[in-house]
């Protein structure tokens, strides 16, 4: 759907004009929301929210944070792995990771370089080599947390 904004000191008043060969769904939905935007509560930017979009078959799917195990930056991207038991398929998300870092609650915690992991979702965590661990999460993915991040970690977990 193609949209338009035209900004004039001259308008007293914002209108829509919405122009289509025919009503279908989509256009009653915006039809409703227009009719009914003076009720729609407006999002303060200070105000967290608790879903990310993320991108899945060639369309934008919105997660909740609830829903999210593990955020990892591998090959230039950003990939978020969901809770769902044996899914160890990583969905795109087109932030950065200090970015999701801002817009994440505090069930999140960062335990390298390039991993996120929800701490709600840990299963068990155990020793590695070189002084890091391994965590492993209810869904089956395992990750490292490295030194540098693992004293931030142990406190967040009430382990020291």
């Amino acid at each position: 759907m193609e949209v338009e904004l035209i900004i004039s000191k001259d308008i007293e008043n914002p209108k829509a004009i919405i122009k289509a060969n025919k009503l279908n769904a989509n256009i009653e939905k915006a039809i409703h929301f227009l009719e009914n935007i003076d009720n729609v509560k407006n999002i303060d930017e200070n105000e967290k929210i608790d879903v990310i979009p993320i991108n899945y078959d060639k369309k934008i799917n919105i997660v909740q944070f609830k829903d999210i195990s593990l955020i990892k930056s591998a090959n230039n991207q950003n990939l978020v792995y969901l809770t769902k038991k044996n899914k160890k398929e990583g969905y795109r998300v087109n932030k950065r990771l200090y970015e999701l870092e801002e817009i994440l609650d505090d069930s999140f915690i960062r335990i390298s370089k390039s991993t996120i992991v929800n701490i709600n979702q840990i299963d068990f965590v155990s020793p590695a080599f070189n002084g890091s661990m391994i965590i492993s999460l209810k869904n089956g993915l395992k990750d490292t947390i490295s030194r540098k991040y693992l004293p931030k970690f142990k406190k967040r977990l009430g382990m020291t």
